[in-house]
């Protein structure tokens, strides 16, 4: 009988083992699509700031072109 409640016990210990393993798995697989996101986010800034940039210096070439 002991034996048969052991065996319950750690049969309903694992399932919640599984249950937080699974719960881990979920969140680490958000964290990473947070993340895909946020590199996609500041390589599109970078390349806004760089278009930028260009656009200044083609505005500072053509100022100095017409002195």
């Amino acid at each position: 009988m002991k034996t048969l409640i052991a065996i319950t016990a750690l049969a309903a210990l694992a399932g919640c083992g599984l249950d937080t393993v699974g719960a881990a798995a979920t969140g680490a697989a958000i964290k990473k699509q947070e993340l895909e996101q946020g590199k996609k986010t500041m390589q599109q800034a970078e390349q806004k700031i760089d278009q930028a940039m260009q656009l200044q210096q083609q505005q500072q070439q053509r100022t100095e072109s017409e002195k």
